[in-house]
């Protein structure tokens, strides 16, 4: 089973942590209205004190990724034990972590912005008024 962490439930964890996330539109008390994104727990919204920074909250943002990790490990792990285990080939694993290697680095990048703002928790009160599931994160909605 260690193998098929680092080989599938790793990448498929990065891969899905990247792409499907969830949007809550909430009102900020005494903040404008912000779009702030993660699933389960929102964990990054946009910054206040400049364009094209953001504000990631870190607790948050390890809990959505071990729920994403948990998420495909079970689902690996009943799969593997109770179903049919599972062998891959080089040429399907291969794809899987070249992928997953591009959009770390891309994390990493974008991590590495000197704007943004990285604090343990939200620091602001907020209302939700609505949320949304999306694949990979858009910007562009009109509310």
């Amino acid at each position: 089973m260690k193998s098929l962490t680092w080989k599938l439930v790793l990448p498929l964890t990065v891969v899905s942590f990247v792409t499907f996330t969830k949007c809550w539109y909430v009102d900020i008390v005494d903040g404008p209205p912000e779009e702030i994104y993660g699933f389960p727990l929102p964990f990054i919204c946009s910054a206040w004190h400049t364009s094209l920074a953001y504000q990631i909250f870190v607790l948050p943002f390890v809990v959505d990724f071990l729920t994403y990790f948990s998420f495909w490990f079970l689902i690996i792990y009943l799969t593997n034990k109770f179903l049919r285990p599972i062998n891959f080939r080089w040429y399907v694993t291969a794809p899987i972590l070249v992928l997953t290697g591009f959009m770390t680095a891309f994390l990493v990048l974008f991590a590495l912005n000197p704007d943004h703002i990285y604090t343990t928790t939200r620091e602001f009160d907020m209302q939700i008024i609505s949320t949304d599931y999306e694949f990979i994160w858009q910007d562009d909605k009109q509310r």
